[in-house]
């Protein structure tokens, strides 16, 4: 693998309270594969890794007005929200977990929907950056992951999913998930990736 960070975003996907914690809305469906696959850890040294070799972090996180009245429920999981009433804005469950509190650099992207491009700043931000690859990592491989990574290949970036950084309420979820994004995505690992970007960033001879 070979890339530029110059030109590389990593995108870390719903790593909020409500959606990965152990007290979260959705901690049944989550949490146990977060803990088992130590995704918010492998994140941070990977989010670390991307800011030294000069690339760009941006975190997105899907939260609403505190009444709800953005939510649009067309969809069992963002029923779950209404009748949940989580993610919403200014909720300290809605934010980011403490342990990848965004850097300065980092920019967050709000929306609304399960995806992270749809009416939202997101491929403005991308294209602020210069981001022509876009890496994607967090939870859930199978929801969020996959659906915004399927978009970014449809926008023409050049799209990767590092996988050891992601999981889904089971590890089988998200087997299928990884294996359905072949063929729309590169499909890497955290040393695979951090090697592309340290070498990358690491003077000439």
């Amino acid at each position: 693998m070979e890339l530029d960070p110059r030109t590389t975003a990593l995108v870390v996907v719903h790593c909020q309270g409500d959606v990965i914690g152990p007290d979260g809305a959705f901690a049944d469906f989550f949490h146990a594969q977060v803990v088992e696959r130590d995704v918010v850890a492998k994140i941070a040294a990977l989010a670390d890794t991307v800011r030294g070799a000069g690339g760009t972090v941006i975190f997105t996180r899907v939260a609403w007005k505190p009444d709800l009245s953005d939510l649009t429920v067309n969809s069992p999981i963002l029923g779950i929200v209404q009748q949940s009433g989580c993610l919403q804005d200014g909720s300290p469950l809605a934010d980011i977990v403490p342990e990848l509190t965004p850097h300065d650099g980092d920019t967050v992207v709000t929306h609304q929907r399960v995806g992270g491009f749809q009416d939202s700043a997101l491929a403005s931000v991308l294209d602020a950056a210069n981001a022509t690859t876009v890496a994607f990592a967090g939870v859930a491989t199978n929801f969020s992951v996959e659906g915004t990574a399927r978009t970014a290949s449809d926008l023409g970036y050049r799209t990767v999913v590092v996988e050891d950084a992601c999981s889904a309420a089971s590890q089988e979820a998200h087997a299928a998930s990884i294996d359905s994004l072949g063929l729309l995505a590169e499909i890497t690992t955290i040393d695979e990736f951090a090697a592309a970007l340290t070498a990358a960033a690491a003077p000439s001879a």
